[in-house]
């Protein structure tokens, strides 16, 4: 997702479209912090609070059990999202008719998630949250509620984007610093052409140049350090961790399929960011697609095959937890939210 209209704030879910002038001085200041740092790591800033959580959910916090692996949803917060300003391939009314079957009107709050999954050897990020990008009050909760995981930034083995967009990458530095010195950072090797070209830095095809200061910004540190990992195509990553790239949204946008004891979830970024819209209405897109016809063609095709095999998802964007399933309907699609467990060892 990029950061689309805040309502009563000028900045965009990136910070990019609806106020380039702030996105690009936050871009500017990382930029700048970077270089006057020397791209060192953040150990200090980062170290974890001393009490373990036990609760099996709490506030921006949510466990869930697939296997042998132990997933933590975590959430880094919520924006809100000015959806007549942001989606395309829709009317206003028609838009406003499925918000208004959720109960829902725009703005519409979306979610920021990130995933932690603990397979016994590693401790694995998918995705970052947003970090400092936005400014206080929208994201930038990631770190306190790892810490409340009983987590710490220096204890994360990898870290999974899903894409390089600042609302998943955007937690990878602080002041210019790594946030994650021991982890291995893994992207689609496209994203990291595309975002990082110097020929691209001051925008292409339309695309506001924030967004390239912006990823560059969160990568270079761990660039410099040989932290950075792309792949391409289908890649193994870690046993029971496949990428499945599914360009669209941006060119290196990526699944992860992950498995463990027979049972399966597969990680599924921006393929989707309006649950009342999309499912129902797959074609409709939204304006941080890279590709919009692209990004329309992935999400029909994604959602036929996440229904037909029943498979279990997590996704950034949909309410918290964002956990549950794919269903086709007579038209369209719906999304199917996990049953709640709270009981121990479940």
């Amino acid at each position: 997702m990029a950061m689309g209209n805040l309502t009563d704030v000028p900045t965009s879910f990136r910070q990019v479209s609806m106020n380039k002038t702030s996105a690009i001085r936050s871009a500017a200041f990382v930029l700048s912090t970077l270089v006057a740092a020397g791209f060192t790591s953040l150990a200090a800033a980062a170290e974890p609070a001393s009490t373990a959580v036990t609760q099996h959910a709490q506030t921006g916090l949510y466990r869930y059990q697939l296997g042998d692996f132990e997933i933590t949803v975590l959430s880094d917060g919520s924006v809100p999202q000015d959806l007549h300003a942001l989606l395309k391939g829709g009317s206003q009314p028609e838009v406003d008719g499925l918000l208004a079957r959720s109960f829902l009107a725009s703005p519409v709050e979306a979610s920021i998630n990130a995933f932690l999954i603990d397979t016994g050897s590693r401790l694995v990020l998918v995705d970052v949250g947003a970090g400092d990008f936005f400014g206080p009050g929208y994201g930038g909760k990631l770190l306190g509620r790892l810490r409340a995981a009983g987590k710490s930034p220096a204890d994360i083995t990898d870290i999974l984007l899903t894409h390089v967009h600042t609302d998943h990458s955007g937690g990878l530095v602080h002041e210019g610093k790594a946030v994650f010195p021991k982890a291995a950072l893994h992207v689609g090797q496209p994203d990291v052409d595309f975002f990082l070209a110097p020929a691209h830095q001051q925008g292409v095809g339309g695309y506001d140049k924030a967004y390239f200061a912006q990823a560059t910004a969160a990568l270079t540190p761990y660039k410099a350090s040989g932290q950075l990992q792309p792949f391409s195509g289908v890649t193994t990553l870690l046993p029971g961790i496949t990428a499945i790239p599914t360009p669209g949204h941006t060119p290196g946008h990526a699944f992860y399929r992950v498995e463990g004891r027979g049972q399966a979830i597969t990680f599924i970024g921006d393929v989707v960011h309006v649950q009342a819209v999309q499912f129902p209405q797959p074609a409709i897109t939204i304006t941080y697609d890279v590709d919009q016809p692209a990004a329309a063609q992935q999400r029909q095709a994604q959602f036929e095959k996440l229904a037909s095999d029943r498979a279990l998802v997590a996704a950034p964007h949909l309410p918290f937890p964002g956990l549950g399933h794919v269903r086709q309907e007579k038209t369209g699609f719906s999304f199917v939210p996990v049953d709640h467990h709270d009981r121990d060892g479940q």
